[in-house]
């Protein structure tokens, strides 16, 4: 159990970050700017190094480009969250959705196209952490966090962070679950694109939407087509069943989902 004084230096310790880019142009100008953050950043060349790395320095957050030698991101994404999840931003040189959604498929947790802003790089990696923070131990004490959320056949245990479907746990990477939590606390209200970047992002900049979009394309995959409803022009809301109302489950209700492991990782063919 740690200590006071251990909690308030985990709190205060340099964010470690892992850049994996084959491009040395790209990886110098990512790494003097996360450096100048404060940031402790290692750097990796191709996905075999790559992989290495994360098992070696333990980030706290990694960014990791698509295309690389040795054995491509979409495979280091696989292994590194196999091993323990991290959080991971793609890096993807073509603005092709199906890349988006097989790299947020294999664990990513966000993505972005090339060429960016180093400025934009940053902001998303610290929206990302906060996500990640936010959904830590401290979160999942509080009273309201240990009650779970039944909507027809979707149970979402909030305190364990799992998701189930039909009886089947759903394998979500965190941001897809703070996507769902954000539509479920709604149920039935169209919350516009803009909403959502704010309330699970922490960005409020418009020009990210398709990241919402791909994501709910990413829920619907995993969850079901019927779950989530599109209002063309406005935005998602979280699809209620006509013959079930959303309902609160008390923790040692027979739906209780929180004996399950937690599903970190996707299957290799989702």
């Amino acid at each position: 159990m740690s200590t006071p004084d251990q909690a308030v230096s985990a709190r205060t310790a340099p964010v470690r970050v892992v850049v994996i880019e084959d491009e040395p142009t790209i990886t110098r100008a990512i790494a003097d700017r996360l450096t100048a953050e404060g940031w402790e950043v290692s750097t990796a060349l191709d996905g075999p190094s790559g992989v290495r790395t994360v098992a070696e320095v333990r980030p706290d957050v990694v960014v990791l480009d698509v295309m690389l030698p040795g054995f491509d991101g979409l495979e280091v994404c696989r292994r590194i969250q196999a091993d323990e999840p991290v959080p991971v931003l793609m890096l993807t040189a073509r603005d092709d959705e199906t890349d988006m959604l097989v790299g947020l498929g294999v664990g990513a947790d966000d993505y972005m196209t090339k060429p960016f802003s180093m400025r934009e790089l940053a902001a998303r990696l610290k929206a990302l952490l906060r996500r990640v923070r936010r959904a830590g131990p401290a979160a999942a004490s509080e009273t309201e966090q240990n009650v779970a959320m039944q909507f027809g056949d979707l149970l979402i245990d909030r305190a364990g962070r799992r998701v189930m479907r039909a009886g089947v746990p759903a394998h979500l990477t965190p941001t897809e679950f703070d996507l769902l939590l954000c539509l479920a606390n709604a149920p039935g209200t169209v919350l516009t694109r803009e909403q959502l970047l704010a309330d699970v992002w922490d960005w409020i900049d418009a020009t990210g939407t398709r990241t919402v979009d791909s994501h709910v394309k990413a829920l619907r995959r995993k969850l079901g087509a019927d779950l989530v409803r599109t209002v063309h022009g406005v935005g998602y809301a979280l699809e209620i069943p006509d013959d079930a109302e959303a309902d609160e489950a008390p923790a040692d209700d027979p739906t209780d989902i929180s004996s399950l492991r937690t599903p970190n990782v996707p299957d290799s063919d989702s």
